[in-house]
């Protein structure tokens, strides 16, 4: 056990991409939507696959209503050694709308890593550096490093525009490297 193991760190570490997420291979992972419900706000999300099997929907609406305003849907998978990546790419067509990337280095953690992103309307590859991740816990920034952490463990998609509006970013790829 301990053998395979290391077999399969070395592979990590000698990988230089990593895929955390393809519709290309899988459609077996476990998005949860988190909407402003959980507050008492009166937005809501969903997530869903697009009719022909090519992406990822996270679509929907947001409002203000009862001091709401924001939908997210999250993928938690085991931590993944993120020390030798620099950044997260992602192929996405959106609305036109601001969104925000998140990720979490451990479940346990009450923040997010954070970086907005726009969107064209058109179906466009966005690149991030995680060392341009802003760490953030309620939509505020706080007083700690930018992401420089030795794991990810979830990864998500965020609208807060603080106005009523309705929603669709699609998305087929999502990896590291």
């Amino acid at each position: 056990m301990i053998a395979l193991t290391l077999k399969i760190l070395i592979l990590l570490i000698m990988q230089d991409s990593f895929t955390l997420f393809d519709m290309g291979s899988s459609h077996e992972t476990q998005w949860q939507i988190i909407d402003d419900r959980v507050m008492g706000g009166k937005s809501q999300g969903s997530f869903s696959y697009s009719k022909d099997g090519v992406s990822a929907v996270f679509s929907g609406y947001v409002t203000t209503a009862n001091n709401g305003g924001f939908s997210s849907v999250r993928y938690s998978f085991e931590p993944v050694f993120a020390r030798k990546f620099k950044k997260v790419i992602m192929r996405v067509k959106g609305d036109g709308r601001s969104y925000q990337f998140r990720l979490k280095n451990s479940p346990y953690d009450r923040h997010s890593y954070v970086k907005t992103f726009n969107t064209t309307g058109e179906w466009e590859t966005i690149e991030i550096q995680l060392s341009e991740m802003i760490p953030s816990f309620r939509g505020y920034q706080l007083d700690i490093p930018n992401f420089d952490q030795e794991y990810i463990s979830e990864i998500s998609f965020l609208i807060a525009n603080k106005v009523k509006e309705s929603f669709i970013l699609e998305f087929t790829k999502i990896e590291l490297l």
